[in-house]
Parts: C-alpha cells; sequence; structure tokens
C-alpha cells in the first residue's frame, strides 16, 4: 500500500472467488464438494446462507481462514490437497486484531477486500506489482539521476504510473529494474498479500529492503505482519478500522479514487456479514 493505482488494481484482481449470491455450475461443484466433506446440503447451484455456513465450517476445519468465499485456497482443500503452511489462517487474523485492538470481524473484512486473495503466485513466489512511477522517485532518493534511464528503460522508469506486465510477468520487470539499481527496484514494488510497498521498509521496522523481501517470501502471517505493521504506524488508518469508517479506511489506504471502486461499501458490507458470524470470545460460530 502506499501509492496504490487503481490501474493496477485492475491488473492483478485475476482470481475467482464464490460467495454468497453467486450461482450456477461453479456453485454446484462446490456444493458437491462440501457434501463429499461432510456437510449436509442440497445441490441447488445457489450460494446462500447454508453453503456459506458450510464453507466457513470447513475452512475452520482445515486451518483457512473462515470467511465463507470459497476461493482457490478453499477450493484445493476441498479436493483433498492439504492446505499450504504458507497460508493465512484464522488464528493469524484473530492475531492481528488482538495486536490492533479492534474487532476480529474488521481484520476479516480489509482481508477479504483490499487483499489479493492469494500472497503467492502459482510460481510460489510472491505477488508483487511493480510500479514504474516510484522507481523514477527512488532512484532521486538514493542520489541518482533517473533522466538517462527514463530515456532507455521507459517500461521500468517514468513520472508516471503504468507500464504493467501483470501476474508473475512483473517480475520480468524487477529483475530488469535491479540491474539499474538494486534497492530502488525492491523499493519500487509492493509485495504480498496486501500489496505494501518495498519502500516503506525502514519505516515499518526492517532491516532493509532486502530484509522486508525476504521475510515476503516466507508465509502469508509475515505478510499479514507487514499490514499489522502498516495500520499501526499510520494513525488515521488505525483509528478509522477501530471505529469502522470505513470512507475514511479507504480513503486513506486505497486512495482519493476509493469511491470509484467502492472500497468503503465492500468493506462495510463484509464487516457485517462476519459480525454476524462470530460467536463469543472473538470465535466464529
Amino acid at each position: 500500500m502506499g501509492e496504490r493505482e487503481d490501474e493496477a488494481d485492475f491488473v492483478v484482481q485475476q482470481v475467482r472467488m464464490l460467495r454468497r449470491g453467486d450461482g450456477g455450475e461453479e456453485v454446484m461443484a462446490l456444493q458437491r464438494l462440501l457434501q463429499q466433506a461432510g456437510h449436509r446440503l442440497v445441490i441447488d447451484g445457489d450460494y446462500g446462507l447454508a453453503t456459506e455456513r458450510a464453507v466457513r465450517a470447513f475452512q475452520r476445519r482445515v486451518g483457512l481462514v473462515a470467511d465463507g468465499i470459497a476461493g482457490p485456497k478453499t477450493l484445493q482443500a476441498l479436493r483433498e490437497s492439504p492446505p499450504d503452511e504458507r497460508l493465512l489462517q484464522q488464528a493469524d487474523l484473530e492475531w492481528a486484531a488482538a495486536e490492533l485492538d479492534v474487532p476480529v470481524a474488521a481484520v476479516m473484512a480489509v482481508n477479504e477486500v483490499e487483499s489479493r486473495g492469494s500472497g503467492f503466485f502459482p510460481n510460489a513466489r510472491p505477488a508483487i506489482l511493480f510500479e514504474r512511477h516510484i522507481m523514477y522517485r527512488r532512484l532521486k532518493h538514493h542520489g541518482l539521476d533517473p533522466a538517462p534511464h527514463r530515456a532507455q528503460h521507459p517500461d521500468l522508469v517514468n513520472p508516471s504510473a503504468g507500464g504493467y506486465a501483470g501476474g508473475v510477468r512483473e517480475y520480468d520487470r524487477l529483475t530488469r529494474a535491479q540491474r539499474i539499481h538494486h534497492d530502488s527496484a525492491l523499493e519500487s514494488a509492493s509485495w504480498g498479500l496486501f500489496q505494501i510497498m518495498g519502500f516503506h521498509w525502514q519505516h515499518l521496522g526492517y532491516d532493509s529492503a532486502s530484509h522486508y523481501v525476504e521475510c515476503m517470501h516466507r508465509r502469508e502471517r509475515d505478510h499479514l505482519d507487514a499490514f499489522v505493521r502498516f495500520i499501526g504506524k499510520d494513525r488515521r488508518l488505525h483509528d478509522s478500522l477501530r471505529d469502522q469508517d470505513w470512507a475514511r479506511f479507504a480513503r486513506y489506504y486505497n486512495g482519493p479514487a476509493y469511491a470509484r471502486n467502492r472500497y468503503d461499501e465492500k468493506m462495510a458490507r463484509a464487516f457485517a456479514r462476519h459480525s454476524h458470524a462470530l460467536g463469543d470470545g472473538g470465535m466464529l460460530a
């Protein structure tokens, strides 16, 4: 986060997620998998409350985030593939809520709307998006003239955003940028589940840009740790999350174009849904 671009958001949001209100053959296939996993469901192709409850129950059982949304992680586990140990778990979100002193449902809402759904690409490398306009600024920050690099590599060094390749191809751009200046390149990519920019490394308490990137290669729990540090360091974001002021939170987290993508409305709905599912003691009912 920080310098997030809406165009970039469009590039990276590629994962199909099934949730309440969906219908059709994909939902029927999900319901069959849930039946095979021991949940009593009518195979009707309607992702209603019963299906959402079954998904939450299954997610709790296998240790995934119990958000009631069937994405790639849940579907993989339903197909009898044990969840990857690097994946985020419900206990991790409960830890984050305690660290930030906010409701678990609030962290779940942000995770649902603001995370990419998966912190790693299919090739097991952390999800990234390289920002050429940040590279332009970071070169200046490190005392280097960006002008000759802009002339030679405008897709990597440029005062304006753009040039995205998307997905794993962003690593090609990152590698080329590292040949220009290693640290500036790492600082110019957003990393992991919450896409927090590399240039925040010092502010967030990491030893170096390389140390931050090393942590992003570990687990989604480390991605969440970076998110907790990011929110905890920003009074505006922390207060907004604590108060569930979703419009204010989205404005500072996503930038002034947040309303166009209705991030605040999405988080408010997610918070209400997760709050309803929470039982005593902060655990999901």
